[in-house]
């Protein structure tokens, strides 16, 4: 069974640009824990290793021409995590983008964040609204940043939405479409994502976007985010574009 998951060594060729890009990219960024125990390292070194690799694959992704890259930051989930493991990763936002928005700015890229973002610290959401702010007007790939976001969560909320708009008559029971769902979900103004990416080995959505990912591809790597290159992105994308995207149908 594995081997069906695993095969992108044998399938992978160089990125056809003539041939579909996916629009719409999410990657479950995960193995940073691991990468520092490996080397002996505390966790959160490994976290801040996991920061670095997102403007490369964010770059890349952009000048390979796909429009949004989603990056699972920190699930709902992610509180239960150690105290100072979840301050660490907090804090990571705040660094990241400041010392990155120059060249976000310089590559045209426009930030977007999803999740109860509320909920998060002050210093967190003052970084993550300062970026979004100073990056509206780019119009170039979509870095959006999932940042204490949990799937069934998002879809908890859409519905939540889409009640009061029956209680105030703005629509009926029997009216509700599969797409009034999709546009209240916090993802609403994008595709939904083609390709999902997840490193580190684990094979499964751990709660990320499960409504719009009905019809996405999956790539599994053992790669750990740390150490994952343009190289393995680009073989993603590969293995995307020789796959037969059927929707239910022959």
């Amino acid at each position: 069974m594995l081997g069906r998951f695993f095969n992108h060594q044998k399938e992978s060729q160089a990125v056809d640009v003539k041939m579909d890009v996916p629009r719409h990219v999410a990657i479950i960024m995960d193995g940073n824990g691991r990468w520092a125990l490996k080397r002996g390292m505390p966790r959160n070194i490994g976290h801040r290793e996991g920061m670095k690799t997102i403007h490369r694959i964010a770059e890349y992704a952009n000048h390979m021409g796909v429009k949004v890259l989603t990056l699972f930051a920190f699930s709902s989930e992610n509180w239960l995590r150690p105290k100072t493991e979840v301050d660490f990763i907090l804090r990571l936002p705040e660094r990241f983008l400041s010392s990155e928005l120059p060249k976000l700015q310089a590559n045209n890229v426009q930030v977007r964040v999803m999740g109860a973002v509320e909920a998060l610290p002050s210093h967190t959401k003052k970084a993550v609204d300062t970026v979004m702010f100073e990056t509206a007007d780019n119009d170039g790939i979509i870095l959006n940043l999932a940042l204490n976001y949990g799937g069934r969560a998002d879809i908890v909320q859409a519905v939540k939405r889409l009640s009061s708009d029956v209680e105030q008559g703005r629509c009926q029971i029997e009216d509700i479409t599969e797409e009034m769902i999709s546009e209240k979900l916090y993802t609403s103004d994008f595709p939904d994502p083609d390709l999902l990416i997840r490193t580190s080995g684990e094979i499964r959505l751990s709660n990320f976007m499960l409504w719009q990912m009905a019809y996405s591809e999956f790539w599994f790597t053992d790669v750990l985010w740390p150490d994952f290159g343009t190289e393995h992105f680009a073989e993603a994308v590969s293995v995307f574009q020789q796959r037969k995207r059927r929707y239910g149908g022959v």
